[in-house]
């Protein structure tokens, strides 16, 4: 802070040691003042934003034309020019390619799950699952086998296993054998044999 003496030419600064006005350097007045507090009749012009986006996948990666119209309106509503609508893309585009990846992740745990199984998998696996694929062929729709297929869910255990008891339940009838027929135990016929 600085004592002005209003009749002198002297200024002394905080310390308190003199200071004459030769050694103040003067500063201008006159500068104007920064853009973030300009007048509000003074505006930038407003970003334009490009009639249409055109955007580039990651390799490995779909345009999903749905999801690139919705992305563009509001592209357009935050007037986002062409890179930085790209930017934001991309960034979609690899969390898609992260998804996909981890649900690729899990099926396979869920294979290597099927495999090691104590009740469907090691040694019976191959037989097990073709009784499991029997049920689904004879209950499943092909809109079932789709859904099974594109999801994955089709090598779940769970799933497994619940189409494995239906096609042990479907299985074909076996020979079960009994014991050999036990003594007559009819009076008449002990009596008489020879008469029905």
């Amino acid at each position: 802070m600085s004592d002005i003496d209003a009749g002198s030419s002297t200024t002394t600064t905080d310390a308190g040691e003199p200071k004459t006005t030769d050694d103040v350097t003067a500063v201008d007045t006159t500068t104007t003042a920064p853009a973030d507090t300009a007048a509000p009749d003074a505006k930038a012009p407003a970003p334009e934003a490009p009639e249409s986006y055109e955007f580039t996948m990651p390799e490995g990666v779909a345009l999903d034309k749905t999801a690139a119209e919705e992305f563009t309106a509001i592209a357009k509503e935050l007037k986002l020019n062409q890179a930085d609508a790209q930017k934001v893309a991309d960034v979609g585009a690899k969390m898609a390619q992260r998804q996909a990846e981890a649900h690729a992740q899990l099926v396979e745990s869920w294979v290597e799950s099927v495999k090691t199984d104590k009740d469907i998998g090691g040694d019976k696996l191959a037989e097990n699952l073709a009784i499991a694929r029997k049920a689904i062929d004879a209950f499943g729709t092909p809109e079932l086998k789709d859904v099974l297929n594109a999801t994955g869910f089709g090598n779940h255990p769970a799933v497994i296993k619940a189409f494995y008891k239906a096609g042990m339940a479907i299985s074909s009838d076996r020979f079960v054998s009994g014991s050999p027929k036990g003594p007559e135990t009819d009076m008449a016929k002990k009596m008489f044999p020879n008469m029905n």
